[in-house]
């Protein structure tokens, strides 16, 4: 045994799992005692990371959460409000034809006519002047519904025809022409005749005429006017009649109520055949030149059916069906 020392001396000796003491003191061994280390020695945890309020943290997906909650319980809160003021929706309510819509006259004169019941023209007319429903002396209207195709030239329906008993307008006629024709024009009853005379009024625009005649040597001077005349339907054409070497006929029959007709875009004919002051004499005859007229117009190369619907009707009344 290793001699003692005088001081006290701790041993320790390290062994796995063990700590050894040994106490020696004035020479006389003395107790060992060994210690187990039964768990290991404790470390330091580190800090939790706490996340900031961001995005992702608890905190702000709690927070959108209730303000989320929040603002659909004041999205119901308003639409029940609003609901309550409005009160029920209300359902749409259908169209309304044209007699619904219509005055308390037509709807009266309406009823005098059968809807789906076909009537002969000089029927048609007897009720044309018993439903009109204005005061003044209305014009009386045939409207045409032809199987033809517009965009075709050779199925452009367009015409002119004598009315027999006139269109009950007063026409004024003016005739370009030279000094010759313009006095022939003259007698014949030309409200207005003369080149120089019409070319100042068409120098300033101004148009004073309903209809104009022309002689076909006097064309190229209204060339430039054309931009004036043709929007109106008054550039003289030989198809209506009213480019011609004799001018004093031409004026006689468009004051005796000659008229043009031509299809328009979905291929109806729109004319008034006078007033309902002729009576319903006068109106047919003038009715039966129109449909003569129409008749004789018809486009060779047209394979279907020509005319479809006939209507006469009155100024803001009730149209009639015709049997065709």
């Amino acid at each position: 045994m290793a001699d003692a020392k005088d001081s006290k001396k701790n041993i320790k000796a390290k062994k796995p799992g063990l700590i050894v003491e040994a106490v020696a003191e004035d020479n006389v061994p003395t107790v060992v005692v060994e210690k187990e280390v039964l768990e290991a020695p404790e470390v330091e945890e580190a800090p939790k990371v706490i996340a900031k309020a961001g995005k992702r943290s608890t905190k702000a997906i709690k927070e959108i959460e209730e303000k989320q909650a929040k603002a659909s319980r004041k999205a119901a809160q308003s639409s029940e409000a609003l609901a309550k003021e409005e009160g029920p929706k209300p359902t749409k309510n259908r169209t309304r034809t044209k007699a619904e819509r219509a005055g308390k006259k037509y709807r009266e004169a309406a009823k005098l006519i059968e809807r789906d019941k076909l009537y002969s023209l000089a029927q048609a007319l007897e009720l044309v002047a018993k439903t009109s429903p204005t005061k003044f002396d209305a014009t009386v209207e045939i409207h045409i519904n032809l199987g033809v195709d517009p965009r075709q030239a050779d199925q452009n329906v367009r015409d002119t025809v004598a009315l027999p008993a006139g269109t009950g307008k007063k026409i004024r006629v003016a005739v370009f022409a030279d000094a010759d024709d313009a006095e022939k024009a003259k007698a014949a009853g030309a409200d207005l005749s003369g080149a120089d005379q019409i070319a100042q009024l068409l120098d300033k625009e101004t148009i004073e005429f309903d209809t104009l005649i022309a002689t076909p040597s006097m064309m190229p001077k209204l060339g430039k006017y054309a931009r004036l005349l043709g929007p109106r339907g008054l550039m003289p054409n030989p198809k209506s009649g009213t480019v011609t070497t004799d001018v004093a006929t031409a004026v006689k029959e468009a004051k005796a109520g000659r008229v043009e007709y031509r299809v328009d875009q979905a291929g109806i004919i729109h004319l008034g055949i006078g007033k309902i002051s002729f009576g319903p004499a006068k109106l047919l005859e003038n009715a039966e030149a129109v449909m003569s007229s129409v008749r004789a117009a018809r486009p060779a190369s047209l394979k279907t059916n020509y005319i479809k619907t006939t209507t006469v009707t009155s100024s803001m009344g009730p149209g009639v069906k015709v049997e065709i």
